[in-house]
């Protein structure tokens, strides 16, 4: 529970937090308020699904498995089971993800979406508002991440498609689209698992190629290829360690340019590291592609009634058309009067020092950096927290009589 946490004068709905709030109970939420609770800071945890984690359990399909080695995609300050697989499984995540929670005693308020965020400079604090409640506190945590809403382009002719539209937010197993002609657009690492899925169960897929993509070994030498380049990176030049791994791509999955798969000039962390965009770590989709088992096709055109019309002039007909496409961050639509984000949602100061905002104003799972990513946030996020809780804890700013019922009913968010 947040400590001190008050009704402020008659005002049923007004709630003020004595500690941070924290929008999002996926990984980054939980991160942050574990990190602040070891530091005996307590916080509040406001989640619009009525789960942890609900990317993971509502919208990501069966075989999913982490694409990292566990020890690379730990929350800070409890690890994962001896007893977890190297790659652990949705399901496995999931479970490691409730354990923390319960470890931790971290409680959100399920069911709660913030509608409108702003901080109020007049009485100097957040003003957080919900659908049924507004909470007020000195600091503000967004944890909603990079990936809240699902993202599909525009085509044209996408209304006039006869078939099934799925995001892969909606799609679970290659089991509902036997003997289906599949067409899935978009050849990131989802892209690919779930043609590889798809093909598993005995649909006909297509996967379309439109950019150029990186596609490395999951793993060298009984090694995890990410875990490989980390090592690497402490003793050589990112260049150099770029063409090592395309050397050994080259080696062990051969040359992709002959599948229709070009790769882009710009090596493989080199390009992580600018734009965000993460190479495709296979598991086992390059050798159906290879067999002509996953089709390759280039850039759809248009969507037709019953399939679609590609760049190099082939048209072909589909019964369910995957989008492949990610995801976007949401929070322009919900935080107000902060230039710190950018009009997609994302900080707008880069990595490593996205996640400080002013008066109070954090941000953490947006580093383009996975869970890694996440937990270097956190534990930065917590301590600067802590350090100002510390000054100010007996401080009178940190009491709810420093607020009247007509102060804060007066300005309440509209």
């Amino acid at each position: 529970m947040v400590s001190c946490k008050k009704q402020v004068g008659n005002h049923p709905n007004i709630l003020f937090v004595h500690g941070p709030i924290i929008v999002g109970a996926g990984p980054s939420g939980l991160s942050v308020s574990a990190c602040l609770k070891n530091n005996g800071v307590t916080s509040l945890i406001l989640e619009r699904s009525d789960c942890l984690a609900s990317l993971w359990q509502q919208r990501t399909y069966d075989r999913l498995k982490l694409h990292l080695p566990k020890h690379f995609c730990e929350l800070p300050l409890f690890g994962f089971p001896k007893k977890f697989p190297k790659y652990p499984t949705k399901h496995q995540f999931i479970s490691y993800v409730n354990s923390y929670a319960a470890h931790f005693s971290i409680t959100p308020r399920f069911k709660q979406e913030v509608k409108r965020a702003e901080f109020d400079c007049k009485i100097g604090f957040w003003r957080v508002k919900t659908q049924d409640c507004e909470y007020i506190s000195r600091w503000i945590v967004v944890a909603t991440g990079e990936n809240a809403e699902p993202m599909i382009p525009e085509i044209a002719g996408i209304e006039r498609f006869e078939g099934d539209l799925v995001h892969t937010s909606g799609y679970c197993s290659g089991s509902d689209f036997g003997n289906k002609r599949v067409l899935v657009v978009g050849c990131g690492n989802s892209g690919m698992e779930v043609s590889l899925d798809l093909c598993r169960h005995n649909a006909i897929p297509h996967l379309v190629v439109r950019n150029t993509v990186h596609i490395l070994p999951r793993d060298m030498f009984g090694f995890s290829t990410f875990g490989i380049a980390m090592s690497l990176l402490k003793w050589l030049p990112l260049r150099l360690v770029d063409k090592f791994l395309l050397l050994m791509a080259q080696f062990t999955l051969g040359n992709t340019d002959k599948l229709g798969i070009r790769r882009p000039k710009t090596g493989p962390i080199e390009l992580k590291n600018a734009t965000g965009k993460t190479p495709v770590l296979d598991v086992g989709a390059l050798s159906q592609i290879k067999s002509d088992k996953i089709k390759v096709m280039e850039g759809v055109r248009e969507i037709t009634r019953s399939g679609a019309k590609f760049m190099d002039g082939q048209e072909k007909e589909f019964d369910c058309i995957i989008f492949a496409t990610g995801y976007k961050s949401n929070v322009p639509s919900w935080l107000k009067g902060s230039d710190f984000f950018t009009e997609d949602g994302v900080p707008r100061t880069p990595f490593p020092n996205s996640w400080k905002g002013q008066n109070g104003l954090y941000a953490v799972g947006f580093t383009r950096r996975g869970l890694l990513g996440t937990a270097s946030d956190s534990l930065n996020i917590a301590r600067d927290i802590t350090n100002q809780w510390r000054t100010i804890k007996d401080s009178k700013c940190m009491c709810s009589s420093h607020f009247t019922p007509q102060k804060i009913a007066m300005r309440k968010l509209e």
